[in-house]
C-alpha cells in the first residue's frame, strides 16, 4: 500500500485493517494530494472502508497496521473506532500520536485504550520514507 502511495506522489504510508482472525477488511494508502483532502490518510481511509463494509463504526477486536506511527487525527479515529491494536513500522517524532509526540494509547487518557506495537519491518519502513523525502528534496 505504501508503494502505491509513493507511485502516485503521495507520502508513502499504507494501512491495512484486519479482524481478530487475520482477515483483511480494508487496505488503503495516503491520498491527501490526489483527493485534495487533508483527512485522506491511509489509516482514516482504511477505518472508513472497514466501517462501511461491516455497517458499524465500532471496529472491536481489530488491528490496524501502518507504515508509520499514526498522527493525532488517525489515532483519534482509532480510539473512536475502538480498535484493539495499532501496529506500525517506524516512529514519527514530528507527528506521531502513539508514543512519539503524543501518546493516545496511554491508559486512562480516553475511554478506550489501544495496544501499540512498533518496529515491525522498521528498517524497510524507515528506508522507504528516507528515500521518498530525499527524492522530493532533489526534485523540488
Amino acid at each position: 500500500m505504501a508503494h502505491l502511495a509513493e507511485n502516485q506522489g503521495e507520502v508513502p504510508v499504507g494501512a491495512v485493517l484486519v479482524d481478530q482472525n487475520g482477515t483483511i477488511l480494508a487496505q488503503s494508502f495516503n491520498q491527501t494530494i490526489g483527493m485534495c483532502d487533508p483527512t485522506a490518510h491511509a489509516e482514516i481511509l482504511a477505518i472508513r472502508q472497514a466501517a462501511d463494509r461491516l455497517g458499524n463504526y465500532r471496529l472491536l477486536n481489530m488491528t490496524l497496521y501502518a507504515t508509520v506511527e499514526p498522527c493525532a487525527m488517525c489515532m483519534g479515529a482509532a480510539v473512536h473506532a475502538r480498535l484493539q491494536r495499532v501496529v506500525f513500522g517506524v516512529h514519527d517524532p514530528k507527528w506521531g500520536a502513539a508514543g512519539s509526540l503524543f501518546d493516545f494509547s496511554q491508559k486512562g487518557l480516553f475511554n478506550h485504550c489501544i495496544e501499540i506495537s512498533s518496529g515491525i519491518c522498521e528498517d524497510e519502513c524507515r528506508q522507504l520514507m528516507v528515500d521518498f523525502f530525499r527524492t522530493k528534496r532533489k526534485t523540488g
